[in-house]
């Protein structure tokens, strides 16, 4: 197996006898110490509890769709005995129970490898706010791998597993696919379960998977969703579909973004311009407005509440930046959240009317692209920037799908961002195969 694993690839190989799950497993440990100086790990299963996924491997159906695929783990998802850290050491536990998501995987065959390096506590978009070490870019050890699931994304893009978990809360389903050149879905909110994931905001919390091909996220988004009773925030969602062939696409004029980068303005402009039917332009100041919301409103309180206790006990032992961002929330009072929700339904109001004249909004999956040095040299501004085009997914209730789109002239990776009304989720997926461009470094597009 000498090309990046893919599900389709690997459940053809095994059907064929082309290979074996034991083998894939033998070479993606050698791929994995090869490629250690990306930092996308935090914690490897061993050779023991490999062995025992490849024996439970004997109870499950062979037509399982998952059967055999290995999988990494972003390491605030519990998988039961192996620690759950959230990239904070002095935090981490040992589950006994395996988060919702994950034991559906493993029903279906899936074989988890380990547990992915993250934004400590998932609050952030850059990948190097970690004890763990700053997660590289796949594509180009210089620059970020984006935030916070950015061990997932590199783990797939090194091919270091077939598809990945992510959480995504303010865009880090999303970002960490743009930056390493592969798909990113992030589905309706409550559609997958979040017991079992420490939470960044609750309310807002979604589990993602990072894949190389729009066919793969849709292969694990049928086995990872459906409803969790014990599961306070899941949801049963009645998807919705629109005429995929005949698709309404919005897009907002790239004259008009605030880039940081101008190789991915024209990458953008070229997306659009390839875009199917009359794509309609739209204007982006509702999104803006909700964006806000999340890092300069109430539901910075929401991050205080899942960790302001442990902050407040250990202060030493959390990341100076991440202490700074939760610990703002612990000023806010509860006459601000009701403010902010007010607000909030004003402006899901706004983003309605525009939904009810497009199916689908596609805009950049984040303005530029920064070095690991210039991130060091300003952590708040660059991280906060990244977060144009993707913190108000979760607070406006959409399903979104970041693709590759391109790459810059030096091969730094573009993407996009697909997003749509929440149910529409299959048939975002479906628009989204059919608007992919491949990334030429990648074998098994």
């Amino acid at each position: 197996m000498e090309s990046p694993p893919t599900i389709a690839g690997l459940r053809r190989a095994y059907a064929e006898g082309a290979a074996a799950p034991r083998s894939v497993l033998a070479t993606l440990a050698v791929r994995a110490e090869r490629h250690q100086d990306h930092a996308a790990w935090i914690h490897r299963l061993d050779h023991a509890a490999l062995d025992g996924h490849l024996a439970r491997l004997a109870q499950v159906d062979p037509a399982a769709p998952l059967r055999g695929i290995p999988f990494a783990i972003k390491d605030n998802v519990d998988l039961a005995g192996t620690p759950t850290t959230a990239a904070c050491p002095a935090y981490a536990y040992v589950p006994n129970h395996t988060a919702t998501v994950v034991e559906r995987l493993l029903a279906a065959g899936a074989i988890p490898l380990g547990k992915t390096n993250m934004d400590q506590f998932a609050t952030g978009l850059v990948g190097t706010r970690s004890p763990y070490g700053a997660t590289r870019n796949a594509v180009n050890a210089n620059y970020i791998a984006g935030g916070s699931s950015s061990g997932s994304a590199v783990a797939v893009r090194l091919g270091l597993a077939a598809f990945a978990l992510g959480t995504d809360t303010a865009g880090s389903g999303r970002v960490p696919a743009a930056f390493n050149g592969i798909v990113g879905f992030k589905p309706t909110r409550g559609w997958w379960s979040t017991r079992g994931v420490v939470p960044a905001c609750r309310t807002l919390d979604c589990v993602s998977v990072f894949t190389r091909t729009v066919a793969d996220a849709r292969t694990v988004a049928e086995v990872a969703g459906g409803f969790d009773a014990a599961d306070p925030f899941s949801r049963r969602i009645a998807f919705e579909s629109f005429d995929i062939a005949g698709a309404r696409f919005g897009f907002a004029p790239p004259e008009t973004l605030p880039f940081g980068n101008e190789a991915y303005r024209h990458l953008y402009a070229a997306f659009v311009a390839r875009l199917p039917s009359r794509p309609r332009s739209v204007d982006l100041a509702p999104f803006y407005a909700a964006a806000r919301l999340l890092y300069q409103g109430p539901w910075l309180a929401e991050r205080f509440a899942a960790v302001g206790g442990f902050l407040a006990a250990n202060p030493t032992a959390v990341h100076p930046i991440t202490r700074a961002v939760i610990a703002d929330g612990e000023a806010i009072s509860a006459v601000d959240c009701f403010r902010g929700a007010y607000r909030l339904a004003e402006l899901k109001r706004e983003a309605e009317a525009v939904f009810e004249t497009v199916d689908v909004l596609v805009l950049p999956t984040a303005p530029t692209i920064y070095t690991l040095a210039e991130v060091e040299r300003e952590p708040f501004e660059t991280n906060a920037r990244l977060g144009t085009f993707t913190n108000f997914a979760n607070l406006l209730d959409l399903c979104a799908i970041a693709i590759p789109a391109g790459e810059t002239a030096d091969g730094l990776p573009f993407g996009v961002t697909l997003l749509a009304a929440a149910g529409r989720d299959y048939a975002l997926l479906d628009a989204a195969a059919r608007l992919v461009i491949p990334s030429p470094r990648g074998p098994d597009w």
